[in-house]
C-alpha cells in the first residue's frame, strides 16, 4: 500500500524539490526571491581577505588572525546587543557610552575602592541593565522614540563616565590580573580548542536530527539525514582546520571563545524559544503580535535590557583588552562599528529579520578592514570611508532583498 504524501507535499500543483539537485534548486530560488541569508557577507569577506592577502602576505598569517580575533571580541559583544534591538525594529545609540561607563565602573570599584573584581564586573552589568530598563520605560510608557531616548542616554552616560573618572581621566588595571590576561594573553589549550569544535559539530547534527524527527512525527517532510551529516562533517572539519592554523601561533583566544559562546546561546534563544519567535513577530508587525497574545511591552523591555547589558559586558572586555579605563573608552567609532557590524552581517534595519551570527560575521568584516589597512600603513581616514561604503552597500542589498521578498510573497 502506497504511503500518504507528507502534508507539505500534498499539493501536486506545486513543485516539490527533493535530493541534492532539489536542494540546489531550492537555494537558487531563495536567492532569487531575496532570501539571501549570510551569502552577501560571506562573499564580501572572501573578497576583502583576497585583496588584503594579495597586497600583504602577512594578513592571513596565524599571528595576525589571532590578534584580529582578540579585537573582534570586544565590539562583537556590543554588536550582539545591537542585533537584539534591531530585531524589534528599534535602535540604541548609547551602546558606546554604556560600554565606556561600564569600564569606568570596573576601574573605580576594583582599583580605587578595592572591591573584588567579580563584584565590580557584576555591578557594571547591573548598571547596563538599569540603562536598558530606563529606555524601555520611556519607550513603552511615554512613547518616546528609541532614537531620541538613547541619544539622550549617550550624552548623559558619557557625562557620568567623565564624572566618576575625575581629573585623572584614566585608571590602569592591574597588569597580569585574570581580567587583563583574558583580554590580552589567555588562549585555549590546543586539545580544548579541538574538543570544543568537535562538540559543536555533534551538537549541530543532534539539533538537526531532532528537528527532522519532529517534522516526521508531524507528517511533514524531514530534511535529509545524509545531507545533515555531510554538512556537520564539512563544518566541523573546516573549523578544526582553522583552529589548527591558529594553534600554529598562540591559539584561539578565550575571549573570542566567550564571544562565540554568547553568539551560539543567542542564536538558540532567537530560533528555538518562544521569546525568540516573539522577538521576530514584534519586529515584523507589532500590532499583529499584540493581537496574537504576545506581551509586546515585555519583549521590548527584554531587547533594551539585553542590548545595554551586552554593551556593558563589551566595555568590560574592552577595558581588559586595553588594561585601562579611560575617558576615551566607548567614544570614537565604537557606536559606528557595533551598529555597522550587525547590519553588515545581515540584520535588517526594518526589524523582524536577522540572527546572532550577524554580529560575528559583521565584526570580522570590519576588523578585517581595519587590520588590513593597518598592515598597509594607510591612513585611518580610509578605514572610515571603506567601512561606510561597505555599510551603505549592506543597507542597499537589504532594501533590494526586502523588495524582492515582498514581490515573491516571502516578506
Amino acid at each position: 500500500m502506497k504511503s500518504a504524501a507528507p502534508l507539505d507535499r500534498a499539493d501536486v500543483r506545486v513543485r516539490h524539490d527533493a535530493g541534492f539537485g532539489g536542494a540546489i534548486r531550492g537555494f537558487i530560488d531563495r536567492v532569487r526571491s531575496g532570501d539571501l541569508g549570510s551569502l552577501p557577507v560571506v562573499v564580501g569577506l572572501a573578497i576583502i581577505w583576497t585583496v588584503f592577502q594579495t597586497l600583504n602576505p602577512v594578513f592571513l598569517s596565524s599571528n595576525n588572525l589571532v590578534n584580529l580575533l582578540f579585537d573582534c571580541s570586544t565590539v562583537g559583544v556590543i554588536s550582539l546587543g545591537i542585533v537584539c534591538i534591531l530585531m524589534v525594529g528599534e535602535i540604541d545609540l548609547s551602546v558606546g557610552s554604556v560600554s565606556g561607563f561600564a569600564s569606568a565602573v570596573v576601574g573605580v570599584l576594583w582599583v580605587n575602592s578595592g572591591w573584588p573584581v567579580a563584584i565590580a564586573v557584576l555591578t557594571a552589568l547591573a548598571v547596563g541593565a538599569v540603562a536598558g530598563v530606563i529606555y524601555a520605560t520611556l519607550f513603552n510608557r511615554l512613547g518616546m522614540p528609541s532614537f531620541v531616548s538613547t541619544l539622550a542616554g549617550l550624552l548623559a552616560v558619557l557625562g557620568l563616565q567623565l564624572y566618576i573618572l575625575g581629573a585623572s581621566g584614566s585608571i590602569n588595571l592591574p597588569y597580569g590580573s585574570g581580567l587583563v590576561s583574558l583580554g590580552q594573553q589567555w588562549v585555549m589549550p590546543h586539545v580544548v580548542a579541538y574538543g570544543l569544535v568537535l562538540i559543536a559539530g555533534i551538537a549541530y547534527f543532534v539539533s538537526g536530527y531532532r528537528t527532522a524527527t519532529r517534522r516526521r512525527r508531524a507528517g511533514l517532510t524531514p530534511p535529509s539525514i545524509a545531507g545533515l551529516l555531510v554538512r556537520a562533517l564539512v563544518l566541523t572539519v573546516a573549523i578544526e582546520l582553522v583552529a589548527y592554523y591558529l594553534n600554529q601561533d598562540r591559539g584561539v583566544p578565550w575571549m573570542f571563545g566567550l564571544f562565540v559562546g554568547l553568539v551560539i546561546a543567542m542564536d538558540y534563544a532567537l530560533r528555538r524559544t518562544k521569546w525568540g519567535r516573539s522577538m521576530t513577530a514584534v519586529g515584523g508587525n507589532r500590532e499583529a503580535a499584540r493581537r496574537s497574545g504576545i506581551d509586546v511591552h515585555g519583549i521590548y523591555t527584554s531587547a533594551f535590557v539585553l542590548c545595554s547589558m551586552l554593551a556593558a559586558l563589551g566595555g568590560v572586555l574592552s577595558a581588559a583588552r586595553l588594561a585601562s579605563a579611560s575617558q576615551q573608552a566607548g567614544t570614537g567609532d565604537v557606536n559606528l562599528n557595533a551598529i555597522a557590524a550587525a547590519v553588515i552581517g545581515g540584520t535588517s534595519l526594518f526589524g523582524g529579520r536577522g540572527n546572532a551570527y550577524s554580529a560575528l560575521l559583521g565584526i570580522i568584516v570590519i576588523q578585517s578592514i581595519a587590520s588590513g589597512l593597518t598592515l598597509l600603513d594607510l591612513s585611518s581616514s580610509l578605514r572610515y570611508m571603506i567601512t561606510g561604503a561597505v555599510l551603505a552597500i549592506a543597507v542597499i542589498v537589504d532594501s533590494l532583498a526586502r523588495r524582492s521578498r515582498v514581490s515573491h510573497g516571502r516578506a
